[in-house]
């Protein structure tokens, strides 16, 4: 049974660690180096022999519609990430709509072809923004893996589904949700889907907790990383607080050989491939505002 293999195409200065001191208007002065990462993973991924579903946030797309094209080149799933990274609960409807449509329209202007699945920035779908689920099916996306089943101050719907479901909405429209990865260790639930949580455990620990979740190749699981994670030179952020900065900088410097590791235990494709193996049950939108 393959798993998800997911990448969050996003530049080191678009994280939310970093919101309150990178003001959007001035991403344009920090050099990016979402391109030469991307292209890394693109090789580590050709050497192991996978396909991946990459999440490409409009404003990269904009700017690097050759990068969009490479992707899909090499034969790997190109979906969105919105625009302007921003959590969703701190938009409008109409902003988000709007959003959302443009950087679908750019990723489609690149591929000639239709983005049906969406990734919100930090997973920023929650109780308090369940109506974006209703925008993104009336903008003809399929699927969307935004809903983490945990409890974090940025994100988070607890008590969730934790297996791929259908979300059916008041109007009419059908939308599927693959939610990230949470793994049993004791009595606790833990996220496993990787991320901050894939540098910050040790790999052990990681490949137990995956290997749990997918109860042992049973069922499949979502991983995500994001290409500034295997990048440990970038730009140090000044002014960041020492959680932001413990949260972004642990240890870059073996993430890319963890990644290796991952990409030789667990068997990987795109998101499309594994949801097509899913036997779905249907939800209504109104149950995940309990």
């Amino acid at each position: 049974m393959k798993n998800a293999m997911t990448i969050d195409v996003e530049d080191y200065f678009h994280v939310a660690a970093f919101k309150d001191v990178i003001n959007p208007d001035d991403w344009g002065q920090w050099p990016s180096r979402s391109d030469a990462s991307t292209r890394r993973i693109l090789d580590l991924f050709d050497e192991a022999g996978i396909k991946a579903t990459f999440f490409v946030l409009g404003w990269v797309a904009e700017r690097n519609g050759a990068l969009v094209q490479e992707i899909a080149r090499r034969g790997h799933e190109v979906a969105s990430h919105g625009y302007s990274h921003q959590l969703i609960y701190s938009q409008t409807p109409d902003v988000f709509r709007a959003e959302t449509h443009r950087s679908k329209a750019i990723l489609e202007d690149a591929l000639g072809t239709a983005v049906t699945g969406y990734r919100a920035a930090s997973y920023s779908i929650t109780r308090k923004s369940l109506w974006a689920i209703e925008i993104l099916a009336d903008l003809g996306f399929q699927w969307d893996s935004s809903i983490f089943p945990t409890r974090h101050d940025n994100y988070g719907i607890p008590g969730s589904p934790e297996q791929p479901y259908q979300i059916a909405t008041p109007a009419g429209g059908r939308i599927t949700e693959f939610p990230l990865t949470m793994a049993k260790l004791g009595p606790l639930k833990l996220p496993a889907a990787g991320g901050g949580y894939f540098r910050q455990y040790p790999y052990w620990l990681s490949r137990l907790l995956f290997n749990r979740a997918s109860e042992n190749g049973q069922r499949p699981q979502i991983f995500y990383l994001h290409p500034w994670e295997i990048d440990p030179d970038q730009p140090r952020i000044p002014g960041a607080s020492w959680f932001s900065r413990f949260r972004h900088y642990t240890n870059l410097a073996r993430c890319e050989n963890r990644l290796k590791k991952l990409l030789r235990d667990f068997e990987f494709g795109t998101m499309s491939e594994c949801l097509q193996a899913e036997d779905l049950t249907t939800i209504a939108l109104a149950d995940l505002k309990a």
